[in-house]
């Protein structure tokens, strides 16, 4: 339980503007210890998320049983393979509170890979429905449908993990985004043993610490990005089964790669029949009912986060994919469209747009059980929210008035980029703008940045590469070619992503293929495109090609993740600015021991830059890092074995060098 006083004097001491909303988050906190003590009471949250191992298939010690929650339903029936699909022949019968159990003597009464639906009754019709709890599903090629499938194996998958899960986590998290089914090179869907066995070779070379795995709950409509959600407790089937995920992970974790989810708890598919959308035949069993329980946006459905049932799925949801599957944490999907009665769609230009009529104290509550449940559960655990109107205390513990997640991700920095590259000639970015969105955060709340979102790779819209480089991507990659347009691209997709790196956040996400400059967008197999699996896929090839600039960006992104960990840079709080030249387009800052230099102007070499060397001391300095390097196809035009003394002058102590154009570097003070 919170010490709501306490929280709160800590919250405002850390962020004095929050003050006159001081009454309404109290409220919010009262109402979180009310709800927290209805559903458990003195106990752990882990005690009350125990919704999988009560619903769903169970084995018992003469046969099986089976309950599910169906408020609404007049009656129920088990049909499938077991019964040769008799529709009314198995009943279930009511036990209260809507839940319906049936028990089956015999241990051979459901067999492993059978078949199964649900039959509901209501108001003298009846329909399919697959259990919300299934913990695998697979396509009916007949209907173009999924099926529930019982998924019990005779040998349970042997962990080999007990010195990983649970007991270490990235100091800073270097995280590799990545969907399983375009991870592949050829053209269909890749799968989890192909990930295991061959991508996590490359993100692990490739110095990712963390790989954070999309579309993995299931979803029928492959080109959703696995975002609308049907099952919520089966691994997508497209990929493989259980067992290979588990594989996955395993592997991962032997590695020293840590697993996150990609959870989606903001909203689920309207499908009818596959998903939770009118389970027991009314509209409002798990979701908000009318107009409330419809994203306008996204056209999908919102659950209901005030239900003491919704809640024992959704936190049961989180702790079988800790429990079960060893996943290290969770990046939550659509917080924002949680957190408010508009969804987000608005301009959070103030602490208004956080607070008053349009704050969803029950999605907000929720979060904060999830986080608690989470942590409870693995306190290594990672959580990261996707929020991008930046609530205060999203970051923040619960103790100290926070939603309690260890991460926001920078979802502005992204944006920033994209309209600089879109909108502006290089020669008028503005530099100071640019220090202030890649630095701004909430006090005491850490952030993980990245250059660019796995939105912009999908069709409709270009990477940055692709917008800086545009057609020439398709005849000019290789390296004997050259022309400035192309060269400005190579230079300037390496010097935006090592300043987002260095400077902005607490850690670091790349989606999958963006580090080599992927010279194509993601687009899934769908009418418009004759079904293709062309786009849906990442060309590895193009980096074993030694001939072609994807090598030079592929080592270009190593060497940087390399200088991170090496120096665990995010691990040593923000950056600190030595000097801002908008003229010139000077960005010169120190963080983690290191000092910074940035050179964004497109075509002003500085012969002579002086970096202030007042946070690191006097003494001598040489360049470890520099994205001119000739392995990342630089022009070696900065001396690496050169060491800058610093001398006394009108500015301070400090060093100087030869900065050009389009180029950053790192400097580490000489040990003697």
């Amino acid at each position: 339980m919170i010490h709501v006083d306490d929280a709160l004097w800590f919250l405002m001491e850390k962020d004095p503007g929050l003050t006159p909303y001081s009454g309404e988050i109290r409220m919010h906190m009262d109402r979180y210890n009310d709800r927290r003590w209805h559903l458990a009471g003195n106990n752990s949250l882990a005690d009350f998320a125990n919704g999988y191992n009560y619903f769903g298939f169970h084995r018992t010690e003469t046969g099986w049983v089976f309950r599910e929650w169906l408020l609404g339903a007049d009656a129920a029936w088990l049909t499938g393979d077991f019964n040769d699909w008799a529709k009314w022949k198995d009943s279930l019968h009511h036990i209260g509170g809507g839940v319906w159990e049936i028990t089956l003597d015999g241990w051979d009464a459901l067999k492993h890979g059978q078949y199964i639906k649900l039959q509901v009754g209501r108001q003298g019709s009846s329909f399919e429905r697959i259990p919300a709890y299934i913990t695998r599903c697979v396509m009916d090629m007949a209907t173009e449908t999924l099926c529930g499938q019982i998924w019990m194996p005779d040998e349970p998958f042997e962990w080999t993990d007990g010195d990983f899960y649970g007991r270490q986590r990235p100091d800073s998290p270097m995280i590799y985004e990545a969907h399983i089914g375009m991870a592949q090179e050829h053209g269909h869907i890749g799968t989890y043993r192909e990930f295991a066995d061959q991508t996590l070779d490359w993100i692990k070379y490739a110095g990712y610490n963390t790989v954070q795995l999309m579309a993995i709950q299931e979803h029928p409509y492959y080109a959703s990005f696995g975002y609308q959600v049907t099952n919520f407790f089966a691994p997508s089937h497209r990929y493989g089964t259980p067992e290979d995920l588990k594989y996955l992970i395993n592997k991962a974790h032997n590695m020293g790669i840590s697993v996150l989810l990609d959870i989606v708890h903001s909203h689920a598919c309207p499908n009818v029949g596959e998903g939770l959308n009118q389970l027991d035949g009314t509209d409002d069993q798990y979701f908000l009912s009318g107009e409330r329980g419809w994203h306008p946006n996204w056209k999908t459905r919102i659950f209901d986060y005030s239900k003491h049932d919704v809640l024992n799925f959704l936190l049961s949801n989180l702790k079988y994919w800790q429990e079960v599957f060893h996943f290290d944490g969770f990046r939550f999907d659509g917080v924002t469209s949680m957190m408010y009665e508009n969804h987000g769609n608005c301009s959070f230009n103030g602490y208004d747009s956080y607070f008053s009529m349009n704050t969803n104290v029950d999605g907000r509550i929720y979060l904060m059980l999830a986080n608690e449940l989470i942590h409870g559960i693995n306190p290594k655990a990672m959580t990261i929210a996707e929020d991008v109107s930046c609530f205060p205390g999203m970051c923040l513990p619960l103790e100290y008035a926070g939603v309690g997640f260890d991460y926001r991700l920078a979802m502005g920095m992204p944006d920033v980029w994209i309209k600089l590259v879109k909108d502006q000639m290089q020669e008028d970015w503005d530099m100071h703008a640019l220090w202030h969105e890649l630095t701004w955060g909430r006090p005491g709340e850490m952030s993980i940045g990245y250059a660019e979102s796995h939105d912009q790779a999908l069709v409709g819209d270009k990477s940055l590469i692709f917008r800086m480089a545009d057609a020439e991507m398709y005849d000019g990659m290789g390296k004997d070619y050259h022309s400035l347009s192309m060269d400005r691209a190579i230079d300037m997709h390496k010097v935006i992503r090592f300043l987002t790196c260095s400077l902005a956040g607490n850690g670091y996400l790349n989606f999958i293929g963006n580090e080599f400059g992927h010279p194509e967008w993601v687009d899934f197999p769908r009418e418009g495109n004759g079904w293709s699996y062309h786009y849906a896929r990442r060309q590895w090839s193009l980096v074993q090609n030694w001939n072609t600039k994807f090598e030079w960006l592929a080592n270009f992104d190593r060497g940087m993740t390399y200088l991170m960990n090496t120096h665990k840079v995010h691990c040593t709080g923000p950056a600190e600015s030595l000097w801002i030249d908008n003229e010139k387009k000077l960005l010169i800052f120190a963080r983690g021991g290191l000092l910074y230099a940035f050179n964004l102007h497109p075509t002003w070499s500085q012969e002579s830059v002086f970096i202030n060397c007042r946070v690191t001391g006097p003494g001598g300095y040489r360049v470890i890092f520099s994205t001119d390097d000739w392995p990342y196809g630089g022009q070696t035009r900065i001396n690496m074995d050169n060491v800058y003394w610093a001398q006394d002058t009108e500015f301070g102590y400090g060093i100087k060098l030869y900065l050009p154009c389009r180029t950053g570097v790192a400097l580490k003070k000489v040990e003697w």
